[in-house]
Protein backbone atom coordinates (compact mmCIF):
# COMPACT_ATOMS: atom_id res chain seq x y z
CA UNK A 1 0.00 0.00 0.00
CA UNK A 2 2.71 2.35 0.72
CA UNK A 3 4.34 2.09 -2.36
CA UNK A 4 1.25 2.90 -4.63
CA UNK A 5 1.14 5.65 -2.27
CA UNK A 6 4.25 6.87 -3.07
CA UNK A 7 3.20 6.42 -6.85
CA UNK A 8 0.26 8.68 -6.30
CA UNK A 9 -2.20 5.85 -6.43
CA UNK A 10 -5.76 6.69 -4.53
CA UNK A 11 -6.25 3.38 -2.30
CA UNK A 12 -9.23 2.25 -0.50
CA UNK A 13 -8.58 -0.37 1.74
CA UNK A 14 -11.98 -1.87 3.71
CA UNK A 15 -11.21 -3.63 6.87
CA UNK A 16 -13.14 -6.88 7.26
CA UNK A 17 -15.81 -5.51 9.57
CA UNK A 18 -15.91 -2.33 7.23
CA UNK A 19 -16.61 -4.24 4.16
CA UNK A 20 -18.60 -7.24 3.96
CA UNK A 21 -17.20 -9.06 1.17
CA UNK A 22 -20.39 -11.48 0.78
CA UNK A 23 -22.73 -8.23 0.38
CA UNK A 24 -23.11 -7.41 -2.69
CA UNK A 25 -24.71 -4.36 -3.06
CA UNK A 26 -22.03 -3.40 -0.45
CA UNK A 27 -18.94 -4.49 -2.68
CA UNK A 28 -20.43 -2.42 -5.67
CA UNK A 29 -21.36 0.75 -3.53
CA UNK A 30 -17.63 0.63 -2.34
CA UNK A 31 -15.98 0.02 -5.53
CA UNK A 32 -17.58 2.44 -7.56
CA UNK A 33 -15.50 4.68 -9.92
CA UNK A 34 -12.83 1.75 -9.36
CA UNK A 35 -10.16 2.14 -11.52
CA UNK A 36 -8.23 -1.21 -10.21
CA UNK A 37 -9.24 -3.82 -7.97
CA UNK A 38 -7.16 -6.24 -5.77
CA UNK A 39 -8.86 -9.08 -4.08
CA UNK A 40 -6.49 -9.69 -1.40
CA UNK A 41 -8.54 -11.14 1.79
CA UNK A 42 -7.84 -14.10 3.05
CA UNK A 43 -8.75 -16.45 6.06
CA UNK A 44 -5.95 -19.27 5.95
CA UNK A 45 -6.05 -21.17 9.06
CA UNK A 46 -2.59 -22.01 11.15
CA UNK A 47 -0.48 -24.55 10.58
CA UNK A 48 -1.72 -26.65 12.86
CA UNK A 49 -5.47 -26.18 12.34
CA UNK A 50 -5.06 -27.22 8.74
CA UNK A 51 -6.34 -30.85 8.84
CA UNK A 52 -9.49 -29.53 11.19
CA UNK A 53 -12.98 -29.69 9.79
CA UNK A 54 -14.05 -26.65 8.37
CA UNK A 55 -10.44 -24.60 8.77
CA UNK A 56 -10.07 -23.83 5.23
CA UNK A 57 -14.09 -23.12 4.52
CA UNK A 58 -14.14 -18.88 5.21
CA UNK A 59 -10.89 -18.96 2.83
CA UNK A 60 -12.47 -21.18 0.45
CA UNK A 61 -15.92 -18.65 0.38
CA UNK A 62 -13.52 -15.77 0.08
CA UNK A 63 -11.77 -17.08 -2.89
CA UNK A 64 -15.00 -18.92 -4.80
CA UNK A 65 -17.83 -16.56 -3.61
CA UNK A 66 -16.36 -13.18 -3.02
CA UNK A 67 -14.29 -12.76 -6.28
CA UNK A 68 -17.34 -13.79 -8.04
CA UNK A 69 -18.88 -11.03 -6.49
CA UNK A 70 -15.92 -8.82 -6.56
CA UNK A 71 -15.74 -9.08 -10.51
CA UNK A 72 -19.09 -8.39 -10.91
CA UNK A 73 -18.87 -4.95 -8.62
CA UNK A 74 -15.73 -3.82 -10.79
CA UNK A 75 -17.45 -4.68 -14.25
CA UNK A 76 -20.48 -2.21 -12.70
CA UNK A 77 -18.06 0.32 -11.94
CA UNK A 78 -15.71 0.81 -14.94
CA UNK A 79 -12.62 -0.45 -13.51
CA UNK A 80 -10.07 -1.83 -16.34
CA UNK A 81 -7.98 -3.76 -13.71
CA UNK A 82 -8.93 -6.76 -11.40
CA UNK A 83 -5.95 -8.87 -10.17
CA UNK A 84 -6.34 -11.67 -8.06
CA UNK A 85 -3.59 -13.55 -6.04
CA UNK A 86 -3.72 -17.41 -6.25
CA UNK A 87 -0.98 -20.27 -5.35
CA UNK A 88 1.78 -21.23 -6.91
CA UNK A 89 1.23 -25.06 -5.82
CA UNK A 90 -1.55 -25.40 -8.08
CA UNK A 91 0.87 -27.71 -10.66
CA UNK A 92 0.12 -31.44 -10.30
CA UNK A 93 3.54 -31.87 -12.40
CA UNK A 94 6.85 -32.59 -10.42
CA UNK A 95 10.01 -30.65 -11.50
CA UNK A 96 10.29 -27.69 -13.28
CA UNK A 97 6.55 -25.84 -13.91
CA UNK A 98 5.60 -22.39 -15.82
CA UNK A 99 1.94 -21.36 -16.15
CA UNK A 100 1.38 -23.52 -19.29
CA UNK A 101 1.90 -27.05 -17.16
CA UNK A 102 -1.64 -28.99 -16.11
CA UNK A 103 -2.92 -28.02 -12.62
CA UNK A 104 -4.91 -29.45 -9.80
CA UNK A 105 -8.27 -29.35 -10.35
CA UNK A 106 -9.25 -30.94 -7.08
CA UNK A 107 -8.99 -30.79 -3.35
CA UNK A 108 -7.80 -27.53 -1.21
CA UNK A 109 -7.23 -25.85 -3.98
CA UNK A 110 -9.89 -26.05 -6.22
CA UNK A 111 -11.39 -22.50 -4.82
CA UNK A 112 -8.09 -21.09 -5.52
CA UNK A 113 -8.38 -22.17 -9.45
CA UNK A 114 -12.27 -20.81 -9.03
CA UNK A 115 -11.24 -17.32 -8.20
CA UNK A 116 -8.53 -17.53 -10.90
CA UNK A 117 -11.71 -18.48 -13.40
CA UNK A 118 -13.54 -14.85 -11.84
CA UNK A 119 -10.77 -12.83 -13.21
CA UNK A 120 -10.19 -14.62 -16.23
CA UNK A 121 -14.16 -13.54 -16.51
CA UNK A 122 -13.36 -9.82 -15.77
CA UNK A 123 -10.93 -10.44 -18.90
CA UNK A 124 -13.62 -11.55 -21.12
CA UNK A 125 -15.34 -8.90 -20.72
CA UNK A 126 -13.04 -6.79 -22.40
CA UNK A 127 -10.91 -5.49 -19.56
CA UNK A 128 -7.38 -7.13 -17.87
CA UNK A 129 -7.61 -9.80 -15.50
CA UNK A 130 -4.32 -10.43 -14.18
CA UNK A 131 -3.65 -13.81 -11.96
CA UNK A 132 -0.22 -13.81 -9.25
CA UNK A 133 0.10 -17.14 -8.43
CA UNK A 134 2.44 -16.38 -5.55
CA UNK A 135 4.95 -18.95 -3.86
CA UNK A 136 5.01 -19.35 -0.05
CA UNK A 137 5.38 -16.28 1.73
CA UNK A 138 7.97 -15.59 4.03
CA UNK A 139 9.55 -12.97 5.94
CA UNK A 140 8.42 -10.08 8.59
CA UNK A 141 4.46 -11.05 10.14
CA UNK A 142 4.23 -14.47 8.06
CA UNK A 143 5.57 -16.76 11.20
CA UNK A 144 7.93 -18.19 8.47
CA UNK A 145 11.32 -16.90 9.07
CA UNK A 146 13.21 -18.27 6.02
CA UNK A 147 12.21 -19.92 2.46
CA UNK A 148 11.25 -23.57 3.08
CA UNK A 149 12.75 -24.72 -0.13
CA UNK A 150 11.20 -27.89 -0.27
CA UNK A 151 7.77 -26.00 -1.43
CA UNK A 152 9.58 -25.51 -4.62
CA UNK A 153 7.94 -21.97 -4.63
CA UNK A 154 8.72 -19.59 -1.67
CA UNK A 155 8.08 -15.58 -2.22
CA UNK A 156 9.30 -12.80 0.22
CA UNK A 157 6.75 -10.79 1.66
CA UNK A 158 8.59 -7.25 0.14
CA UNK A 159 8.56 -9.01 -2.87
CA UNK A 160 4.96 -9.84 -2.84
CA UNK A 161 4.35 -6.28 -2.13
CA UNK A 162 6.32 -4.91 -4.99
CA UNK A 163 4.84 -7.56 -7.45
CA UNK A 164 0.91 -6.78 -6.57
CA UNK A 165 2.39 -3.18 -7.62
CA UNK A 166 3.66 -4.06 -10.71
CA UNK A 167 0.81 -6.27 -11.86
CA UNK A 168 -0.77 -2.89 -12.68
CA UNK A 169 1.20 -2.98 -15.36
CA UNK A 170 0.52 -7.03 -16.73
CA UNK A 171 -0.61 -7.63 -19.39
CA UNK A 172 -4.21 -10.03 -18.85
CA UNK A 173 -2.85 -13.56 -17.89
CA UNK A 174 -1.93 -15.76 -15.33
CA UNK A 175 1.87 -15.42 -13.86
CA UNK A 176 3.91 -17.25 -11.43
CA UNK A 177 5.37 -14.62 -8.27
CA UNK A 178 8.40 -16.83 -7.14
CA UNK A 179 11.79 -15.92 -5.86
CA UNK A 180 14.41 -17.31 -8.70
CA UNK A 181 15.98 -20.49 -8.85
CA UNK A 182 13.10 -22.46 -7.91
CA UNK A 183 10.87 -25.27 -9.50
CA UNK A 184 8.57 -22.74 -10.30
CA UNK A 185 9.16 -20.55 -12.93
CA UNK A 186 8.84 -16.87 -12.74
CA UNK A 187 9.90 -15.40 -16.02
CA UNK A 188 6.70 -14.41 -17.89
CA UNK A 189 6.24 -12.24 -14.61
CA UNK A 190 9.40 -10.87 -15.19
CA UNK A 191 9.90 -10.09 -18.71
CA UNK A 192 5.94 -9.03 -18.70
CA UNK A 193 6.56 -6.52 -16.04
CA UNK A 194 10.67 -6.00 -15.63
CA UNK A 195 9.66 -6.85 -11.89
CA UNK A 196 12.95 -8.59 -10.17
CA UNK A 197 12.66 -10.06 -6.72
CA UNK A 198 15.21 -8.56 -3.83
CA UNK A 199 15.17 -12.28 -1.91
Amino acid sequence: MRQLWREGHDVLTPRHFELDLFDAAAVQEALASSEAVYHLATRIPPPEAFGLPGAWEENDRLRRDASHILVDAALASGASIYIQPSVAFVYAAEGEVDEDSPVIEEGRLASALEAERQAQRFTAAGKRGIVLRLGLLWGSTTGVDDPDEKYGATLHISDAGTALCAALDAPAGIYNVVSDGQRVSNARFKAATGWQPAF
